[in-house]
């Protein structure tokens, strides 16, 4: 399946992406961006210190002229990207999903990667991006062999979930329960200084993913696991694909939950936007579908966005990782394969499988 670079590139995440990997390509690229992104982000001057600008190391350091968006996006332009390589985009692709949230402002580098001038001149590095292998394989839709993640220790073995019905039904009550009570609660004005439950789905369900050790980066919201179990699955079903932004505004359409009250002041800060928001009602969902399906070009082109449900109505897809499986009925079964331990040392990257 042939992707256009404007769907990835409609996308914050897909942005960040291309951004990410154009500081690896080009020196000048990551000191115009570390400093460009500073000077635009939210918490300039507090959550983001000033020392770091006197650094020498990996951002770049301090640029001999101030960095502009013109000058920016006339060297994004004059990159070389046949240079890109599967490895430069895993590591952009995990930098992508790592710098995502939903309960506050974009941060510097995502609002810059949102400028028009900038998105237009990352459409080459897009482009380039969906022709190696790796974003090639970013429309695959689920396949039944999976794995599912237990974050913690082969000491500490678990069973897979076999209960989605009781969590859809606690997921329920709760959910309504508190948008009643944030309705009853929150102050009016969404520039109000409180926060809540910004995900788009329930957290107790099981969810799979189809590449290990690949999916144990590609995280939202990490908690820094060092120990990971990887458990290997087979689940078939009735799956519904999210391919691009158009297929959860769709599933949000048919089966609506009203989530305004809960959710409208973390989704203002992160998108701009006030209204009304819904999200999918899952119990409705799992009577048609066993399963829904986050491509990984699905995740890029729609996690973070304010997308039209219908006339005065929006959504978030937000908390869901790339190429990942929210499993909403009793079908997923353990393989006869042996499960897998990896771990990593603390504040790296690379997972090592130890069993």
């Amino acid at each position: 399946m042939k992707t256009e670079p404007g769907l990835l590139l409609e996308g914050p995440r897909g942005r960040r992406l291309c951004l990410e990997l154009a500081t690896e390509l080009d020196s000048g690229v990551r000191s115009a961006v570390f400093h460009l992104g500073y000077d635009l982000d939210p918490g300039k001057g507090t959550s983001t210190v000033m020392f770091a600008l006197s650094s020498s190391s990996s951002d770049g350091g301090t640029p001999s002229e101030d960095p502009s968006v013109e000058g920016l996006a006339t060297t994004l332009l004059s990159i070389d990207t046949s240079s890109i390589t599967d490895e430069n985009v895993a590591r952009a692709l995990e930098r992508a999903v790592g710098t995502a949230r939903y309960w506050q402002e974009p941060d510097g580098e995502d609002v810059l990667a949102g400028i028009p001038a900038i998105a237009d001149a990352l459409r080459p590095i897009a482009g380039q991006v969906l022709a190696t292998h790796a974003g090639q394989t970013w429309s695959q839709e689920h396949q039944a062999g999976q794995w599912a993640i237990d974050w913690r220790s082969a000491e500490d073995p678990a069973p897979l979930p076999r209960n989605p019905q009781e969590v859809l039904n606690r997921w329920a009550e709760e959910i309504r329960a508190d948008e009643a009570q944030a309705a009853q609660d929150r102050p009016d004005s969404v520039h109000a200084n409180v926060s809540g439950n910004w995900w788009s789905f329930p957290l107790g369900l099981l969810r799979t993913t189809g590449a290990i050790p690949a999916a144990l980066n590609l995280v939202e919201d990490s908690m820094g696991w060092q120990e990971a179990t990887t458990i290997p699955v087979y689940a078939v079903g009735r799956t519904f694909e999210i391919r691009t932004a158009t297929d959860w505004s769709a599933l949000c359409r048919r089966f609506p939950l009203d989530v305004t009250a809960s959710r409208r002041h973390d989704w203002f800060r992160t998108t701009g936007r006030d209204g009304p928001w819904v999200i999918p009602d899952w119990q409705r969902v799992a009577n048609e579908w066993d399963a829904v399906h986050l491509t990984t070009m699905g995740y890029l082109n729609t996690a973070g966005r304010a997308l039209d449900v219908d006339a005065d109505t929006a959504t978030v897809l937000a908390g869901w990782d790339p190429d990942s499986t929210l499993w909403l009925t009793d079908v997923v079964r353990e393989a006869e394969t042996p499960r897998q331990t990896w771990s990593r040392r603390p504040n790296d990257d690379l997972w090592s499988r130890t069993r």
